[in-house]
């Protein structure tokens, strides 16, 4: 008896413990969003944002910096200016988000592809060495086909710094002689033997070269 006591006593508790917590807690006395209310005419308790107020942060006043367009049309033009270290950055960038699927040299053959996925666009195909500069920062923002949007993991500044540094890619895969600074030419021809395709090192160069574990570009 003792025992069935005590569970009825513990049962008896529990019940009082539960009834006495809830009180339609999960139910708070406050209007939900988009709920019923008869507080207003029009019969919603949501209220609409003063006229010309923005949430803070999302102020978008500078529309080619933040779309990647003008009046609905990609600009052609960066919204600051970019230097070695904006580009550094974009590398960077580059090859954190873009590089499984686009690879090292933009050319569509990033990990991903290799490994059986669907083959990625290449930057160096014509219609894309062509387009301007505010259609790659909407693709980054927003997708493009299997590509999904990128918006919610690179900031919009980096957005345009990834987008420098695939124009600098594509420059690089179709450079003439006339795009080398022209003080910058005599390099091009200062070892001829490397621009025949022959290796003037020694052997013990060669070894310790072979060795070196390769840059990163």
């Amino acid at each position: 008896m003792t025992l069935r006591n005590n569970a009825v006593a513990m049962l008896a508790f529990a019940a009082m413990f539960a009834a006495g917590c809830r009180q339609d807690m999960h139910d708070a006395p406050r209007y939900e969003a988009f709920e019923a209310s008869t507080t207003f005419a029009d019969g919603r308790a949501s209220r609409n944002a003063p006229a010309g107020t923005v949430a803070r942060g999302w102020l978008r006043e500078d529309e080619a910096l933040y779309t990647g367009k003008v009046n609905g049309l990609a600009v052609d033009e960066y919204p600051f200016a970019i230097g070695a270290a904006e580009l550094a950055r974009g590398q960077q960038r580059f090859n954190i988000y873009c590089t499984p699927c686009h690879g090292r040299l933009g050319d569509g053959n990033g990990m991903v592809v290799q490994r059986g996925l669907r083959q990625a666009a290449s930057y160096h195909q014509d219609r894309l060495r062509e387009e301007k500069l505010g259609y790659f920062y909407d693709v980054i923002t927003n997708g493009f086909g299997a590509m999904q949007g990128y918006a919610e993991q690179i900031p919009v500044r980096d957005r345009w710094l990834i987008v420098a540094y695939v124009r600098t890619l594509q420059l690089s895969q179709h450079a003439s002689l006339d795009d080398v600074p022209a003080d910058r030419r005599g390099a091009l021809d200062a070892s001829p033997a490397a621009a025949q395709g022959t290796s003037t090192a020694t052997p013990a160069s060669a070894e310790a070269a072979a060795a070196k574990p390769a840059e990163k570009h």
